[in-house]
């Protein structure tokens, strides 16, 4: 893509990491303060932005045209927020000019900073044998939380990049959580089943979404902070949908 000014450039950059951020999970104050501070330190002190989940109207000021950036995609990655919030340090500063800071983040967005599978996968399981002491189980039900946590959350993310439907992934992932878990304990490889459940859908919990849900109705974004929040009440029902589909299974088999 040609751009043609300073301020072109300007507006693109800022829409660039708006949307970076936006798509890695960051809080909407945020987006919103990091593009204001680009913008200024380029002189648009009057630039202004609305922020939503799915997408950013950002205004350069005056009589500029105002342009729009739809966010398609949401996931975690902390790296990829803190690297957009450099470029924006190093812009608003001075230390990096407007086009290196414009390449830095076209860098950024091709970049793939998440952890490999087979590691967020063992720090799933990881996480819910270490939940499970946490909520009072017994330690040899660690295993049966390992196994149920891991292969739950592998089952939410494969079927999330088939489906892109993340209320069918989580409900899936938690239906087969319960199925597991109800396996261990009546094979005895388990022993309470209701602390090995809980701990083993905790990586599955949208428990990111829920603070910045939080954060940001703190900070006067209500749209945002209600739009997070029904996101991530789906997801929570989605969840306990799946465990009382199988729990209610397991009543009538008894």
């Amino acid at each position: 893509m040609i751009i043609d000014s300073t301020e072109e450039l300007t507006v693109e950059c800022c829409l660039l990491a708006g949307r970076l951020m936006m798509e890695a999970g960051a809080e909407t104050y945020r987006v919103d303060d990091t593009m204001a501070r680009m913008a200024a330190s380029q002189g648009l002190t009057g630039a202004d932005s609305f922020t939503t989940s799915t997408g950013i109207i950002f205004s350069p000021g005056g009589n500029r045209h105002v342009k729009l950036a739809s966010i398609r995609k949401r996931a975690t990655d902390l790296e990829k927020i803190a690297r957009v919030n450099s470029v924006s340090r190093g812009l608003s500063s001075g230390e990096i000019p407007l086009k290196e800071a414009y390449h830095e983040l076209k860098r950024i967005e091709r970049g793939d900073f998440m952890f490999p599978f087979w590691l967020q996968l063992l720090a799933a399981a990881v996480a819910s044998g270490s939940f499970l002491i946490l909520f009072g189980g017994h330690w040899l039900d660690i295993p049966a939380a390992f196994i149920a946590g891991g292969l739950g959350f592998f089952v939410s993310e494969t079927f999330h990049e088939k489906t892109r439907v993340k209320f069918f992934s989580e409900f899936t992932a938690s239906a087969v959580v319960g199925l597991l878990s109800l396996a261990a304990v009546r094979t005895g490889f388990g022993g309470q089943l209701d602390v090995i459940i809980i701990a083993a859908v905790m990586p599955l919990v949208p428990g990111l979404l829920i603070t910045n849900a939080v954060r940001d109705l703190m900070a006067g974004h209500f749209m945002a902070g209600l739009a997070k929040g029904a996101e991530a009440f789906l997801t929570a029902f989605a969840i306990g949908a799946g465990i009382a589909l199988v729990l209610s299974f397991r009543g009538v088999a008894a």
